[in-house]
């Protein structure tokens, strides 16, 4: 008669010698890929568990995906650091852990001085049998109506606050750099005659939603 399995139990921290980092639930890990030519895996570890001898231990996660493993694929507005927390779950071993990393919220993210191998930001939830972002829509700027990508340059008018890639108003990056103040064509002073009153207005329109 086979014997039955030892109850696994809950461990409040783990530290995975290979790296020699401890690691406990809600911490963000990079783990390794199942494909070496890709890169690292992001994850949230949700829970950690061993044997009952505090062997054979492993993570609980819910995978980040990044864009280009969601089912839309990567876009232009995404960043080079983003991540999409999804409702993906899995069990795995925490000797497939390779460090740890952070995962910013979008705000704390654009703020950062200077962004790490190891910073990641995320602003959307990520369904991954349907493919749905949470939330659908987010806030668009430029002449192109784009989410903003905090990789891209851009400049902000002083007149209605929106902000416009270089490229889309036939500027250079060079010559968007050097600007020390910018006023879009509809708040330039040609434009302003063009609306006259309603340029007021304006100012005070509530910011551009776009869908995902």
């Amino acid at each position: 008669m086979a014997k039955p399995k030892a109850p696994r139990r809950t461990l409040d921290s783990y530290t995975v010698k290979h790296i020699n980092k401890t690691v406990k639930a809600g911490d963000c890990v990079l783990m390794r890929p199942s494909d070496p030519a890709k890169p690292s895996y992001v994850a949230k570890i949700e829970r950690i568990e061993a044997d009952g001898r505090g062997a054979n231990v492993k993570v609980y996660v819910r995978w980040y995906y990044r864009p280009e493993e969601s089912i839309g694929g990567r876009r232009q507005f995404h960043g080079s650091k983003e991540v999409f927390l999804s409702d993906h779950f899995d069990l795995q071993s925490a000797d497939t852990i390779e460090g740890k990393c952070t995962v910013h919220s979008f705000k704390s993210y654009t703020k950062l001085d200077a962004v790490g191998n190891d910073d990641f930001f995320c602003r959307f939830e990520y369904k991954s049998s349907t493919g749905a972002f949470d939330p659908d829509r987010v806030a668009v700027y430029c002449k192109c109506e784009m989410p903003y990508n905090p990789d891209d340059l851009m400049v902000q008018c002083e007149g209605c606050n929106d902000w416009f890639h270089p490229a889309c108003i036939n500027m250079s990056a060079e010559e968007a750099k050097r600007l020390d103040h910018f006023y879009c064509e509809n708040c330039s002073s040609e434009g302003q005659k063009k609306l006259q009153n309603s340029h007021t207005a304006s100012r005070h329109l509530d910011t551009k939603i776009g869908r995902v």
